[in-house]
């Protein structure tokens, strides 16, 4: 009984992660993340 409820419990909180990762507002945000590696920003070092 518990395991079912705690399975449950994490299904929906993987498909609300799931919907929060791609959900359009979050576009822009992942599209910066992206690019990071790639701006040739301050050295690092």
């Amino acid at each position: 009984m518990v395991s079912g409820i705690v399975t449950t419990i994490l299904l929906l909180l993987f498909v609300g992660g799931w919907i929060w990762a791609w959900s359009p507002r979050r576009k822009r945000d992942f599209d910066e993340a992206a690019r990071l590696p790639l701006d040739e920003g301050e050295d690092r070092r």
